[in-house]
């Protein structure tokens, strides 16, 4: 989709024909640009003209109703032949007009951008063009409709930093050059693969790269994963997947958590979710392959989720949980988390990027979810690391799980006992699934189907 059989960028219409064959232009209110524009540019009235000859468009986006894979959606595309698919102020119009429409419509707004940034030739009237996109965006946004951002080649300048960046869900084509700074503006020294689609998403900027052919499908399943009717039900506990039974004493309960061999959230998502999607990365630069995030279908509905794997979680986990989490509550979306860490990453390179901060974040999203939050404890339960994720009168708990104010070792250190003693210590912390609920920390421990276990 970046490139044409020619070596040339792909037109509008031709992108636009590679996700949807049902596609309803529509024109925005006001006459095209006259002269040359705003600021009186000596020639910029020509090369308009030239633009337009060569793509038959009057300018750098069209935008209309379509259907992705049966899915309807207001679609907005960047013509990157017209004037490098630059933002003028009647560009501004158009993604105006485009986001209103999405909003009178009820529908989500596809964004296909192929864009080298603002247009020189209108100045600060090309630049405030940004402003008027992210007034748009926001309010599309407090409508609880969704924005999937399609970032083809190139996607820079202000069109990267509002269309794409701002959007819910960012998609990207393999090798698209993605970034604030074009390639005629970054430092000469600059790393390119820095700014390459794969690149932002290694850095966290793009949830993920796909192939060509395989947009349209991925759009749709995305269209249906955030199309949401009717107000949102709590997300069905999920069964547990070890035959495991409860443990006799804290230590086995610690011992059972830990088993090399005992399922985790991988293979938990895997049985819960008919399909999934994932949101890779916290927006900051950041990823946590130990933190997995993203919406499912379970039962034709969706549900956002948010699943530790069992390692210590990094601040860039946490925001990128927190990120779902207010998405699924602007949106309307059940949200699922399933807990397993023993605690949050301490090194000092987790404190240098906020580790309590981003906790702090996931804390303030779930306490403050509209949109009901259910929780399931899969393995270990260690401390605020774990208890961030969980549903407060929601959480319940597998057989071969605990959950802890800390791992009973430093419990043990910190009440200065010896390591004979860290055994006893875990007893005391009444850690096991079975205290749990008595404490009423947890509502229950579940079975294979998701009901409490006898």
């Amino acid at each position: 989709m970046s490139e044409a059989p020619d070596g040339g960028r792909l037109p509008a219409r031709s992108a636009i024909a590679a996700v949807t064959g049902r596609f309803t232009e529509h024109r925005p209110p006001g006459a095209p640009e006259t002269g040359d524009g705003p600021l009186g540019w000596e020639g910029y009235g020509r090369s308009r003209a030239r633009a337009a000859g060569r793509t038959g468009e009057e300018e750098s986006v069209l935008y209309g109703t379509a259907e992705v894979d049966g899915r309807a959606c207001v679609l907005a595309a960047f013509e990157f032949g017209f004037l490098g698919g630059s933002l003028g102020r009647r560009t501004g119009d158009r993604l105006e007009a485009a986001y209103a429409l999405a909003e009178e419509r009820r529908l989500p707004l596809v964004s296909l951008v192929a864009t080298g940034g603002s247009r020189m030739q209108e100045g600060m009237i090309a630049l405030i063009q940004l402003q008027r996109v992210a007034g748009a965006s926001a309010r599309l946004r407090a409508a609880g409709l969704p924005q999937i951002a399609v970032l083809r080649d190139p996607s820079t300048g202000g069109g990267w930093a509002t269309l794409g960046a701002g959007a819910d869900v960012v998609l990207a084509v393999p090798g698209a050059q993605i970034g604030f700074a074009g390639s005629r503006v970054r430092p000469a020294d600059a790393d390119p693969y820095a700014y390459t689609a794969e690149g932002q998403f290694e850095a966290g900027q793009v949830d993920a790269v796909v192939a060509p052919e395989l947009l349209r499908p991925t759009l749709g399943r995305w269209l249906a994963a955030l199309t949401v009717t009717g107000p949102a039900r709590p997300a069905p506990v999920p069964g547990a997947l070890s035959p495991a039974g409860l443990p006799e004493t804290g230590w086995d309960a610690v011992e059972q958590a830990r088993a090399p061999e005992r399922p985790r959230a991988g293979a938990y998502l895997d049985a819960y979710f008919e399909d999934r999607l994932p949101l890779h990365g916290d927006r900051c630069g950041g990823t946590d392959p130990g933190m997995l995030c993203g919406v499912g279908i379970r039962d034709g509905r969706p549900v956002a989720y948010a699943a530790q794997c069992g390692t210590a979680t990094r601040p860039a986990g946490y925001r990128t949980a927190a990120r779902v989490i207010r998405l699924a509550d602007r949106l309307g979306l059940p949200v699922l988390t399933l807990i397993d860490t023993p605690g949050a990453a301490n090194d000092a390179e987790a404190e240098r990027a906020g580790a309590g901060p981003a906790i702090a974040e996931v804390f303030a999203a779930v306490a403050s979810a509209r949109v009901p939050v259910t929780s399931l404890v899969i393995g270990e339960g260690g401390s605020g690391g774990a208890l961030a994720l969980a549903a407060p009168g929601n959480t319940h708990v597998t057989a071969d799980s605990y959950f802890s104010v800390i791992a009973p070792e430093l419990a043990a250190a910190i009440l200065k006992r010896g390591p004979d003693e860290v055994r006893a210590t875990a007893g005391q912390l009444r850690l096991r699934p079975q205290d749990l609920v008595d404490l009423g920390v947890a509502r229950s421990v579940v079975g294979p189907a998701g009901e409490p276990a006898p």
